[in-house]
């Protein structure tokens, strides 16, 4: 029986290091968003439970990112003049969005955000 017990001790040791390891970027990640300036008031969003649209109304290109209550992780975006793209809704729990952010989809993409 010890024998099982070690056995059973390294897979879920390697679980939680691996669990982790990849809910690391997602806990530093909204303060990083956190401290990007809000998105111009040209840039609107409408939510639903499934999805949140964001409409770029701005007579230039901009990046942006949601900001959800539950500081959920959402993708930096680039929306050309009059362009739209999708983001998550709030779901069935309720976890709407509280404000647009400006990001740079650079920085997010090679991990530096």
């Amino acid at each position: 029986m010890a024998n099982d017990t070690k056995r059973m001790s390294r897979p879920l040791a390697l679980a939680a290091v691996v669990a982790a390891g990849l809910l690391t970027p997602l806990a530093v990640t909204p303060f990083a968003a956190a401290a990007a300036p809000p998105a111009p008031d040209c840039v609107e969003h409408f939510q639903s439970w499934r999805y949140t649209e964001v409409h770029n109304g701005c007579a230039d290109t901009v990046s942006v990112t949601v900001e959800y209550t539950n500081g959920q992780w959402a993708p930096c975006r680039v929306v050309e003049p009059g362009g739209r793209v999708t983001f998550a809704g709030y779901g069935t729990n309720g976890n709407y969005v509280t404000g647009l952010r400006a990001c740079d989809p650079v920085l997010v993409t090679t991990g530096r955000a």
